[in-house]
């Protein structure tokens, strides 16, 4: 119960938020920082995806030491994992394009 009501409260607050974002004009020297800001938020998702991806290749790894018989499922699930963890940076660049050249806030 607790739950669901501190859901429905967010969701609530996050929808009043963008009602009063949107409605603000954009000065001038808020577009100059969008480069800044696209440029922050895709090293923000490299480095997170990287992470990810060291770790579950990491673990791979170590699941392939301890048992070696398994190498070939656990590199089946390995690629599959890598390529959901490139997915994320990949949205993030197109989000970042789409703030950089087409900005639906101005």
């Amino acid at each position: 119960m607790r739950k669901s009501l501190l859901i429905i409260f967010h969701t609530l607050f996050f929808l009043g938020l963008a009602s009063v974002a949107f409605a603000q004009e954009v000065a001038p020297e808020v577009v100059g920082n969008i480069a800044l800001a696209t440029a922050l938020g895709m090293g923000i998702a490299a480095i997170g995806t990287g992470i990810g991806q060291g770790l579950g290749l990491k673990g791979a790894c170590e699941g392939t030491a301890r048992n070696p018989e398994a190498g070939g499922k656990i590199t089946v699930t390995l690629l599959i994992g890598l390529a959901m963890i490139e997915s994320l940076a990949i949205y993030a660049l197109v989000i970042n394009l789409i703030l950089l050249f087409a900005n639906p806030f101005i």
